[in-house]
């Protein structure tokens, strides 16, 4: 699959006002490394021009991956910016250095990729009661979201969630209250399952707030063994099983919800699949109940109240 975009026909290097008017913007999370840094690395080497902000947990080791990378600096412009999802406060900072660092730029695109795949035996980050990969999978980023959404609505940004085929395990939405707690004794996989479930029933809560404003595509990268996705689990997926993928083709799929204009006319058809298609509502139901999305998504107001973050 090709993602490139043809060249100018003039030299933009040479052209800065040019160069500043065709330049797209992308703030991600998630993508110093695995199918996140692929993806953007993809980017790095096109002729379209990129701006990136980026967020990571070790600065200079996200800087140094990408500087390995030796883009085109004239042509693309990247810094990397401190994030750590497990802290909402950190969040809220790393909101507030990404709208400085635009200043009255547009955010053409919000890529939402960090995940995390841990068994619930430990307590909440930060004395939160849910567990970490409910705090990093989803509420961390939902709240992003809020922090951003001036921003997104202006720009008339895409947002792409990447999400994962496991959102079908997750037969019993009732039992996410309790399973979803710190200290749960939630197994890996099965917490990663619910915490993506939660993710989408978020990416369906946007697409209803977001309506006419922006963009919401959920995007499966496909099976990749090589993520290190369960670094901190004894989850593993064997590198030999059939519908097994490389890091490389899984960042190219995430990048497939960038461009994608083809959008279906149900507007809950917001799932892209790692071959191309969008699914059918029929494969996750569930996660259309308006209700359900509602529990999940709490106000940016609610989220800095039970968390103790100061408003402005």
């Amino acid at each position: 699959m090709s993602l490139s975009t043809p060249s100018s026909h003039f030299n933009l290097t040479q052209n800065p006002l040019a160069m500043s008017a065709l330049r797209k913007t992308i703030v991600a999370t998630g993508v110093t490394s695995g199918l996140g840094f692929e993806a953007i690395k993809h980017l790095l080497v096109q002729p379209q021009p990129y701006r990136f902000i980026l967020g990571a947990r070790n600065v200079p080791v996200a800087q140094a991956a990408f500087e390995g990378i030796g883009f085109d600096k004239s042509t693309h412009a990247l810094t990397v910016l401190p994030l750590d999802l497990v802290d909402l406060k950190g969040v809220k900072t790393f909101a507030q250095q990404t709208l400085e660092t635009l200043g009255q730029d547009k955010l053409d695109y919000l890529c939402l990729n960090a995940g995390v795949v841990k068994p619930n035996d430990q307590p909440g980050p930060h004395g939160s009661k849910w567990s970490e990969p409910l705090i990093v999978n989803h509420f961390a980023q939902h709240y992003l979201i809020h922090l951003l959404r001036e921003k997104l609505v202006e720009s008339k940004a895409r947002i792409v969630v990447v999400s994962s085929g496991a959102i079908r395990n997750v037969p019993d939405t009732s039992v996410l209250d309790k399973e979803l707690l710190a200290n749960s004794g939630t197994p890996a996989f099965v917490n990663y399952a619910q915490t993506k479930f939660v993710q989408l029933l978020g990416a369906h809560w946007w697409r209803r707030q977001l309506k006419g404003q922006c963009d919401v595509v959920a995007v499966s990268p496909g099976l990749i063994p090589g993520t290190g996705l369960g670094r901190h689990s004894d989850f593993k997926l064997p590198a030999d099983m059939p519908d097994a993928k490389p890091v490389e083709e899984g960042g190219t799929n995430i990048l497939r919800a960038f461009f994608r204009d083809d959008f279906p006319e149900d507007p809950n058809q917001i799932f892209l699949t790692s071959w191309g298609e969008w699914w059918g509502t029929d494969v996750y139901p569930t996660s259309l109940d308006k209700d359900l999305q509602d529990k999940w998504c709490p106000s940016k107001e609610e989220i800095e109240n039970s968390q103790g973050i100061m408003a402005p």
